[in-house]
């Protein structure tokens, strides 16, 4: 085989490599599983309209669970309120009420919530409330 052959065949080959690696790369982004993430934490003394820390989260379903929730009163249910962090006033989505939690400092109470785009999101506890201080032993976003 002659020399230029050769090389004619070589960068050939480099050709089909390079566009073989360029789509699977490609195809690795675009069919890329979407990694859930999750954060936890506690409350002590959380004043009604609490707010929780920022998460950003590409989509999907939010979970917060609460374990081993207790006020300083009589008071037996969390209200928890998802928002997104917006310019202007924040969207809030469903309130979920935690009962379950408050049974004992092992019960726990999980309010889910659906898939509302893209975005830095939050909770916000008892939120219009008065005099209620919250303690959560345990809590956990998932998103």
């Amino acid at each position: 085989m002659s020399t230029a052959r050769l090389t004619a065949m070589r960068e050939s080959g480099r050709r089909v490599a390079v566009v073989g690696l360029g789509a699977a790369a490609m195809l690795g982004l675009v069919t890329a599983p979407a990694h859930a993430a999750s954060w936890s934490s506690s409350l002590t003394g959380a004043a009604p309209g609490f707010e929780s820390r920022r998460w950003t989260d590409s989509g999907g379903t939010t979970t917060i669970k609460f374990t081993g929730c207790s006020t300083d009163g009589s008071v037996s249910v969390t209200n928890v309120t998802l928002r997104k962090d917006t310019v202007g006033p924040d969207p809030s989505y469903v309130r979920a009420s935690f009962t379950q939690c408050h049974v004992s400092s092992t019960s726990t109470s999980t309010g889910t919530w659906s898939d509302h785009g893209s975005g830095n999101y939050y909770f916000v506890v008892n939120e219009g409330a008065t005099g209620i201080r919250l303690t959560v032993k345990s809590l956990t976003v998932s998103y």
